[in-house]
C-alpha cells in the first residue's frame, strides 16, 4: 500500500509527547551514544555531518563507519527492538531495545563492539542537554515503550520522505536529510554560500566551538523534532536570522513564530488533522525558506531548480 493509498491517520501516526516523554528521554541518550560512536570513527564533514544517524527501513541507521581496514554500521531497528551491529568481516552483534537503564545499553553496546574487535573511545556524557549525566552512570534514564519507538519511528518516516522531496529543489549546497542526536531532531539544511557571523554558542554541555562550526555559514533549516507540539513539530529557522524574518507571512494557517525558540513551528498535530497532510508540511517548508531567502538576498535563481527539470526529455526519448 502507497502513501497515497493509505490514510493520512495511517501514514501520520499520532504519538502525543506526554505518552512517551520517559521513553524519548531514554531513547535520546542511547542515540547519543551510537552517535558519538560514529563521531570518533568519521572524519569531519562540513557541519558535522558525518556524526548523524538516517531513517531506515528498520528504524535509525549510522550507515556505513570506517574503521581501519574494515568498516561497520550500526541501526537502531525499531521493528524487532534491538540494536543491530554488522561488521564489513561478516560479524554481528546485538543489543536489545528493552527497559534498561542508559548505564547498562552503555555497557552492553561497549561490549559487543570489543566482542567484533572495534575499540570506540568516545567522550563519555551526552552533549546539549542538562544534567548530562555520565553514561556508565546514568541509572535514572531507563524507559522503553516499544509501541512508542515504533510510531516515533513511523513520524520520522514520513517527515523524511516530505524533507526530502523538499531538499530536491535545490541545487546549491545542501545537507542530507539527517537526525541530529544531540538535540534528538531530524534536519535538513539549505546553504546561501555566504559565511556566518560567528555563532554566539551556549548549548549545555556543547563546546562553543561545536556551534561555530554548525552555523560557519549563512543558513536556512528545517526537520522534525518530538516536541515544539503536543505530537511534536516541524521547525524551520534562518542563521543570521534576517531583519523581518518572523513576521514574514507564511504558510499554512497553523505555522506561527516561537519568540521562545527562535524558528517557525508547525505542530505536528494540524499535520496529522489536515486533509493533505503532505502538502501542509511542504507548503510550511517552502514559505518559511522564502522568508530566509528573500529576506537575506540569496540569488535564489542560481541556487534552485525544479526536481522534474529533466521529465519532458525523458517522455519525449521514449
Amino acid at each position: 500500500m502507497t502513501a497515497k493509498q493509505m490514510s493520512d491517520a495511517d501514514v501520520w501516526p499520532s504519538l502525543r509527547v506526554a505518552d512517551w516523554t520517559a521513553t524519548r528521554d531514554t531513547l535520546h541518550m542511547w542515540t547519543q551514544i551510537v552517535g558519538k560512536i560514529r563521531l570518533v570513527n568519521a572524519p569531519l564533514l562540513n557541519h558535522w555531518w558525518q556524526v548523524t544517524l538516517y531513517a531506515s527501513a528498520r528504524g535509525l541507521t549510522t550507515s556505513r563507519i570506517p574503521y581501519r581496514a574494515e568498516a561497520f554500521d550500526m541501526e537502531f531497528d525499531f521493528i524487532d527492538h534491538r540494536l543491530v551491529i554488522r561488521s564489513s568481516n561478516g560479524s554481528s552483534k546485538f543489543v536489545s531495545l528493552e527497559p534498561k537503564p542508559v548505564a547498562d545499553f552503555y555497557a552492553q553496546t561497549m561490549q559487543a563492539l570489543a566482542d567484533l574487535g572495534i575499540e570506540a573511545e568516545i567522550q563519555s556524557r551526552p552533549n546539549e542537554v542538562e544534567p548530562a549525566i555520565p553514561f556508565a552512570e546514568d541509572y535514572e534514564h531507563a524507559s522503553y515503550d516499544a509501541e512508542a519507538a515504533h510510531l516515533f519511528w513511523r513520524q520520522l518516516l514520513q517527515a523524511d520522505r516530505v524533507l526530502g522531496e523538499f531538499r530536491s529543489h535545490f541545487v546549491g549546497k545542501v545537507s542530507p536529510v539527517h537526525f541530529f542526536w544531540g538535540a534528538m531532531d531530524l534536519a535538513c539544511t539549505r546553504f546561501s554560500g555566504r559565511a556566518a557571523p560567528p555563532h554566539p554558542g551556549g548549548a549545555p554541555n556543547c563546546g562553543d566551538w561545536v556551534m561555530v562550526e554548525g552555523y560557519s555559514r549563512e543558513l536556512s533549516s528545517c526537520g522534525f523534532w518530538p516536541g515544539g507540539g503536543d505530537e511534536g513539530a516541524f521547525y524551520s529557522y534562518a542563521y543570521p536570522e534576517p531583519e523581518g524574518f518572523s513576521a514574514y507571512p507564511v504558510m499554512p494557517p497553523g505555522a506561527f513564530y516561537s519568540s521562545e525558540y527562535r524558528q517557525f513551528l508547525l505542530p505536528y498535530e494540524v499535520v496529522r488533522s489536515a486533509e493533505d497532510a503532505d502538502r501542509m508540511v511542504s507548503e510550511f517548508l517552502h514559505s518559511t525558506y522564502q522568508a530566509a531567502a528573500d529576506g537575506a538576498g540569496w540569488d535564489r535563481e542560481a541556487l534552485e531548480d525544479h526536481p522534474d527539470r529533466w521529465r519532458d526529455e525523458q517522455s519525449r526519448r521514449r
